[in-house]
């Protein structure tokens, strides 16, 4: 099996370590500036975490890694929630970009739009087993409150205030401090492929669980994929640590390389009681065997899993 990265690969990482090189190689994330993803995302995190809350809709949500809009957050309030606070690495944030979002949104929510399913959105998780909009979740009553022009007006100021400490939206980047959040005030923490990048996974999962009231949700979706650093989807864990740093290159982030298993070890170990884990998987043409040191030991259903959901509560 081939344990050496394309060259191209290779080339991107040493060349950012080249001062002023990394801000052109890492030019964002791509999937948040589409109003309809950011709907899509949202309404699926909330329908499948209403049952952890009995049904309770959330007034504060906290988002890891919002990328390259504040979209996901801002379809968040649309449906009621009171307080959104973003938390990235690289500042993302584009005033007018999130406007046009917001205002795409206005008009989704006002026409209950069904949400997007896997025929437009094919790598999006969680699934749902119905995208009709949620209207029992979403009532008409809360619809009326969210969709308020009162409410519209504020969130307006606080995204033309590039959502810096404003009443509705707290945006931080880059966060190196969980006391940024103050303790048990968040009804909702979630994600959406961003924990395969953060290099201090102890330190993130140990700030959602202060940051979390007791009974508060986690909602996290992982890629395990290697995001175009091998020929094969799962060829990271081939490199060696020399090997993979090389990669990297000079840039503050790429992937941890922790499979599934470690993401469940480390949320039990900050005592969350887990709910619920969906994996999915993918054949693997890689053998345990062949892998690099340092997952040796890794399991042969975390080498088959692409992706996972994985929700938790304090």
């Amino acid at each position: 099996m081939k344990t050496f990265p394309p060259l191209t690969v290779l080339f991107k990482g040493l060349i950012t370590f080249i001062p002023g090189a990394y801000k052109i190689f890492c030019k964002g994330t791509g999937g948040t500036i589409s109003s309809r993803y950011c709907y899509s995302v949202w309404m699926r995190h909330l329908v499948v975490t209403q049952g952890a809350r009995n049904g309770i809709m959330p007034k504060v949500v906290g988002e890891l890694g919002p990328g390259d809009s504040i979209g996901i957050g801002l379809a968040s309030l649309l449906s009621g929630v009171e307080k959104y606070f973003a938390l990235d690495v690289v500042k993302h944030i584009d005033v007018k970009r999130n406007l046009k979002i917001l205002e795409e949104l206005v008009v989704m929510f006002k026409n209950k739009e069904r949400i997007p399913d896997k025929k437009e959105f094919p790598n999006i998780i969680p699934l749902l087993d119905n995208y009709d909009f949620p209207s029992n979740i979403l009532t008409s009553e809360i619809l009326f409150t969210s969709l308020a022009d009162k409410k519209l007006k504020q969130i307006r100021k606080s995204v033309s205030n590039n959502a810096s400490m404003e009443p509705m939206i707290s945006y931080f980047a880059p966060w190196d401090d969980k006391n940024i959040i103050s303790p048990g005030v968040a009804d909702m923490i979630f994600s959406q492929f961003v924990l395969e990048h953060v290099n201090d996974l102890e330190k993130s999962y140990g700030a959602m669980f202060t940051w979390l009231k007791f009974g508060g949700v986690l909602s996290n979706v992982i890629d395990f994929q290697c995001h175009g650093t091998s020929s094969e989807w799962n060829g990271h864990w081939l490199y060696s640590k020399l090997l993979w740093k090389l990669i990297v290159g000079g840039r503050s982030f790429l992937l941890n390389r922790q499979p599934a298993q470690f993401h469940i070890d480390i949320l039990e170990r900050n005592k969350f009681k887990v709910l619920k884990t969906e994996r999915f998987y993918r054949e693997s043409k890689i053998s345990i065997k062949s892998l690099a040191a340092e997952y040796a030991t890794i399991s042969y259903g975390d080498l088959q899993t692409t992706m996972i959901y994985m929700q938790a509560v304090k």
